[in-house]
């Protein structure tokens, strides 16, 4: 049965090649492993996606951020703020990545790159790629890096990766400093700071002659917002943080938390329960949200709590 569903959509999977990820033909996503690897037999799964993309105010309404945030994350995409989203399996990454891209201006040109394609970008101008593994020889494999370095001969406003998880991170770095701005990406990590040290990483494998400070100098650069998002006792998912890049002081680079989500408790139903919080912290980005056009009071990013609630997502 797995290696019918597999073969469909042009993988393969068997003892010499016991593990397939690949994308079926109604946009699921399914993973299978096979003996040897799997020990008690074929593992298989499979994810689906509604019919419908989720839009932010589906997500303000779900309760997984406060209008506050979506305000100023709606702000940050229109004015081509290079964002990386972050989170654990499951989180919502590509979910919140897909509901953003509809704050894309409409004659932009966004150029997807995804191992499995799984973005459902809400625009019209998209042109989307997806990795392929080598066949039964190991040839004809096309790698995420391969895709990131011929995305940028095909004049795109904005470059969106699906998900950085290797050595693909420094091409990913370089478009966003060579006018790309406004590319976006997610990664798998615990925290904001997190995801920079797993970006720190990544382009420490692709280029070990690069030295630790011109990788940081190199994020700070690139990278101007983190957004956490994470899957919260009782199947909660929410943005748990929201930080700004503002800098490189010579050692680290320098992070700014501008939302926090402080969690407080548990329900009847086991269910994580909380508030968001402004920290006060002034963003740096805000001259750039007015160069082209948008304006955010100051208001909004006054120290408070945002809501008080015991809301589920």
């Amino acid at each position: 049965m797995v290696q019918r569903i597999v073969g469909r959509v042009g993988r393969r999977v068997d003892e010499a090649s016991p593990l397939v990820d690949a994308r079926l033909q109604d946009g699921s996503r399914v993973n299978a492993v096979f003996p040897p690897v799997a020990l008690d037999g074929p593992l298989v799964s499979i994810r689906r996606f509604g019919s419908r993309p989720l839009s932010l105010q589906n997500l303000i309404t779900a309760n997984a951020l406060p209008p506050e945030v979506a305000e100023f994350l709606m702000a940050c995409v229109a004015s081509k703020v290079n964002t990386v989203i972050s989170g654990g399996t499951g989180s919502g990454k590509t979910t919140l990545l897909n509901a953003l891209s509809a704050f894309i201006p409409d004659e932009e040109r966004i150029v997807t790159i995804e191992d499995a394609a799984e973005l459902r970008l809400q625009r019209r101008h998209v042109a989307r790629m997806e990795t392929r593994p080598g066949n039964s020889e190991g040839a004809g494999e096309v790698t995420t890096r391969d895709l990131l370095k011929n995305a940028l001969r095909m004049r795109p406003d904005r470059i969106i990766v699906g998900e950085c998880r290797g050595a693909e991170a420094l091409d990913m770095l370089q478009a966003m400093n060579t006018g790309h701005d406004g590319s976006m990406t997610t990664l798998h990590a615990n925290d904001t700071r997190d995801a920079l040290s797993r970006i720190e990483i990544m382009v420490g494998a692709a280029s070990l002659e690069l030295p630790i400070w011109a990788i940081r100098r190199q994020v700070a650069s690139a990278v101007q917002l983190v957004v956490q998002i994470a899957r919260l006792a009782g199947g909660v998912r929410k943005i748990v943080k929201v930080s700004e890049v503002t800098g490189f002081d010579g050692v680290e680079i320098t992070l700014v938390d501008l939302f926090v989500f402080v969690q407080t408790g548990l329900d009847h139903e086991g269910r994580a329960t909380g508030h968001f919080h402004a920290t006060g912290a002034k963003p740096r980005c805000l001259d750039r949200l007015r160069l082209h056009g948008v304006t955010i009071g100051d208001h909004l990013f006054e120290r408070r709590d945002i809501g008080r609630s015991g809301d589920t997502a």
